[in-house]
């Protein structure tokens, strides 16, 4: 631990002060660099930028010089153990503080809190001096037993134990018996061993590596989802994080039993060792001390540790997969310059449709009935045939949801009967289309419009461009995910949060056309700033340039450096201002322009690419006096101006028919799209009302460690038929070529 000149000796608490926070902070930032295999001054850099709040997407595009080019992932990572170890230190001072209030802090018990690396090693330490309810030994303890448990723990080889506890039997002091004083002792002595935090510390350590989950039915006759754990077991340290959010759902909607069974021996022996010092007199009567801590107080809190920490584990697991999943989503490319019509399929309420036009425009919406019960399909024919002829449909985008399958057969029916070969359909996951159109987001963007109208233009426009549409919808609602209802919403929904986040900035945003929902994820602006941009816009019409964007109302200076970057305007009046580029380096462009001899109205002209192909970048750097790797991104911005990242990925697939189940037959070969990953596996829309599986065993012909390392959310795959389950509606799918 380092000390600064100000700390307090002894058995005192430190004295912070400004050198023994320096201290602390000086060491936080080299155990991350250790940690996280990166340099302390990067982490240093990182730490100050962050404490001057600043913004992730914007550190990691825009002081790239400062970081030593650090990616998102590792500032996150950076700004995540920061916060974990400063809380961890404030935890330390107050621990020490309440010890020292009570008069019991030694030197050696400061010096133990201050090295301890885990919150849980510092609750350990803490939990001796930690006011307890009314307890066993606290009850013995009133009667006057301490120093009864504290003879039986000098192991003194001589003597009588029940003569010595026979001292303690008094009327008064309600100990009436022999055998009441001593099990007083006891309690007390198995207290003190349950509070010990380096027995705590090697149990739980033990339960983890050598410990079995099992699991059993609490009705083995009731028929669930969770029956292949009505009688099952697994090693605590093998089991999947999927696993184990099911075996944590199934406890909870009170089908399974669930325990950790340890070898008890092994860890009375370890608890004998480091409480039985010697043959004595009182042996027997501390082999039994030690086996009850161990079975009423230790067992218990020990075992819901652990499964807290497996939980920990499985949710961040699954939280991870979430956000990997939902970023693919949202970076899957838009579909430009297309007429939709949206269709939110049901069968009571009818069919609900909403054309729209290439930019998102609402042109009409309609309802038709071709689906059960009421079947009117020569009407909904009509309907159909008369939106796409009016507004030049290309494009029927269907959602997924109840009724899509005889929706799609009646789609499928149409395009047949049109006869129109530009145009195509597609089913589209309409999850959260239903929590969109209920928003008030919603509400106040179609006030005059049914949830079920709106739910149709989220479907439409969901194609037309997935991440302006998809922002709108609290993230875990797009249902990408594993478990994500049973995992810490509070850590599933700032993780998801800076996914979209992350989405948003990568591909930047047209500032006069964003909608306040998508503004509200660019670095630096909050909802209201978001709102205030687009009142603006709507009072003074369009922006002309980034620079306007500072006379918004509550958009200070801090916020313009974090945003502005990953604001465009495509047709403004300062080209560069539809590129990446950062105002702050539109004097460094100038001088390059200078030295190539052009303007800036040559940009994206192949002259000025052939130019800006051949610089050496280096030594131009230095000749510009900026940073390499900012230079770098310059000149990528002006070989690419107007780039989406998106369209360099391979767009989704359309289809003119339907697929029926009963055409599968084992062997056919299909193209697909990836529509969710999860742990054993991915679900692939190949065309058919449900997605089918491809098994973690059949992704790949070499051994695959998680289905992530295959395969994402929107890839385009070829597949093979396995198997047909006509029944339950399944499909088996494989990536690896038969034969």
């Amino acid at each position: 631990m380092d000390k600064s000149s100000a700390e307090a000796q002894g058995g005192q608490a430190p004295v912070v002060d400004e050198a023994y926070e320096k201290a602390v902070q000086e060491r936080i930032r080299k155990q991350i660099a250790a940690e996280l295999k990166l340099s302390a001054k990067q982490v240093e850099t990182t730490a100050a930028l962050l404490d001057e709040g600043n913004t992730i997407p914007f550190i990691a595009r825009y002081r790239k010089e400062m970081t030593g080019e650090l990616d998102e992932n590792e500032l996150r990572a950076i700004e995540e153990r920061l916060g974990y170890l400063r809380n961890l230190e404030n935890r330390k001072l107050e621990v020490l503080r309440l010890i020292e209030e009570q008069g019991k802090l030694t030197e050696g018990l400061r010096d133990a809190v201050l090295a301890a690396g885990k919150l849980q090693e510092v609750e350990d330490l803490y939990r001796p001096y930690k006011q307890k309810r009314k307890t066993r030994a606290s009850a013995a303890k009133e009667k006057g037993l301490e120093p009864l448990a504290g003879w039986l723990l000098e192991q003194r080889q001589t003597g009588s134990v029940e003569e010595q506890a026979a001292r303690y039997v008094s009327e008064e002091k309600q100990v009436l018996t022999v055998e009441e004083a001593l099990q007083g002792a006891m309690d007390i002595i198995a207290e003190g061993i349950a509070d010990d935090a380096r027995i705590r510390a090697w149990i739980r350590a033990f339960t983890h590596d050598q410990g079995t989950l099992k699991t059993e039915a609490k009705d083995a006759e009731q028929e669930s989802v969770y029956e292949m754990y009505y009688a099952y077991s697994e090693p605590v340290r093998k089991l999947p994080p999927h696993r184990i959010l099911a075996i944590n759902r199934g406890e909870r909607e009170d089908v399974l039993k669930v325990a950790i069974e340890t070898p008890v021996e092994r860890i009375h022996d370890y608890i004998a060792r480091k409480v039985i010092k010697r043959e004595s007199v009182a042996k027997p009567w501390l082999q039994a001390a030690l086996e009850d801590a161990y079975k009423r107080l230790i067992a218990p809190s020990i075992e819901r540790e652990v499964r807290g920490e497996m939980t920990e584990r499985a949710e961040a697991h699954a939280i991870d997969i979430f956000a990997a999943n939902l970023r693919n989503l949202l970076l899957q490319p838009p579909v430009r310059g297309k007429v939709a019509l949206g269709v939110d399929p049901a069968y009571r309420t009818g069919c609900k449709l909403a054309v729209v036009d290439d930019i998102g425009k609402v042109l009409e919406v309609a309802v038709t009935y071709p689906t059960p019960p009421h079947n009117k399909i020569a009407e909904a024919e009509a309907v159909f045939k008369r939106l796409i002829q009016q507004y030049h449909v290309e494009l029927i985008v269907i959602g997924n949801g109840t009724a899509s399958r005889e929706t799609e057969l009646f789609v499928a029916e149409l395009i047949k009967k049109l006869g129109r070969d530009e145009l195509r359909y597609i089913i589209v996951n309409e999850a959260g289309a239903s929590v969109y159109s209920a928003s008030k987001i919603a509400q106040e963007e179609f006030p005059d419009f049914d949830v079920a109208e709106r739910s149709a233009v989220s479907i439409a426009r969901r194609i037309q461009d997935p991440l302006a549409e998809l922002v709108k919808i609290e993230p875990k609602a797009i249902g990408v995910g594993q478990y994500q209802h049973d995992v810490q919403q509070k850590r599933l929904e700032e993780s998801l949060k800076a996914v979209v986040e992350s989405a948003v900035n990568h591909v930047g945003v047209d500032l006069n056309t964003a909608s306040s929902s998508l503004l509200s994820y660019v670095a630096g602006v909050n909802a209201t700033i978001a709102k205030n941009i687009v009142k603006y816009r709507d009072e003074n019409g369009k922006f002309r340039e980034r620079s306007q964007v500072q006379k918004v109302p509550r958009l200070g200076a801090k916020t313009f450096e974090q945003c502005v970057g990953f604001l465009r305007i495509p047709d403004g009046d300062n080209l560069l201002d539809s590129t990446p580029i950062h105002p702050e380096s539109y004097p460094i462009v100038d001088k390059l322009f200078r030295l190539l001899d052009v303007n800036e109205t040559m940009l994206g002209t192949p002259e000025l690419k052939e130019r800006l192909r051949q610089l050496d970048v280096e030594q131009l750097a230095e000749q510009l006096e900026v940073g390499v790797p900012t230079l770098r991104d310059i000149i990528d911005s002006l070989l690419r101006p107007g780039r989406d990242p998106r369209e360099e990925l391979p767009g989704p697939i359309f289809h003119t028919d339907v697929l029926k189940l009963e055409d599968l037959k084992p062997g056919m070969e299909l193209q697909g799209t990836v529509r969710n990953v999860i742990d054993f596996g991915a679900f692939v829309d190949i065309g058919v009302k449900n997605d089918g599986l491809v098994h973690i065993s059949q992704m790949s012909d070499r051994y695959v460690k998680h289905p992530m390392d295959v395969v994402s959310v929107g890839d385009t795959v070829t597949v093979w038929v396995l198997q047909v389950d006509e029944k339950k509606g399944r499909v088996g799918l494989t990536m690896r070529k038969p034969g």
